[in-house]
């Protein structure tokens, strides 16, 4: 049974890559398929959170819809709350510039 948002292509004289997108369609990753064995492909692709519909057009549960996204490692730091709701001081109030 196919995968809700796995597209295969076959590419002839090309190895054989399982291509992650996110979801502009950038380039997360590239994994090179061409040792492993059917089995060891559908493991994997479930592994990375894949979800395998019954029937092509079986209805997709909501938790899969946006699987198997995951953000990116370095957007992580950067968009992390702080924790203690503190802003970072932009300038000290006491100091006037312009006088």
């Amino acid at each position: 049974p196919p995968s809700h948002n796995l597209e295969m292509k076959h590419l002839p004289g090309a190895d054989p890559e399982l291509v992650l997108l996110n979801h502009r369609y950038e380039e997360l990753e590239r994994i090179p398929l061409s040792d492993m064995t059917r089995e060891e492909i559908n493991r994997l692709v479930q592994e990375l959170g894949f979800y395998r519909k019954e029937t092509p057009d079986a209805p997709v549960p909501e938790e899969f819809q946006f699987a198997p996204a995951r953000p990116l490692p370095t957007l992580l730091p950067s968009q992390a709350p702080t924790t203690d709701g503190e802003t970072p001081p932009k300038r000290d109030e006491g100091e006037h510039p312009d006088l």
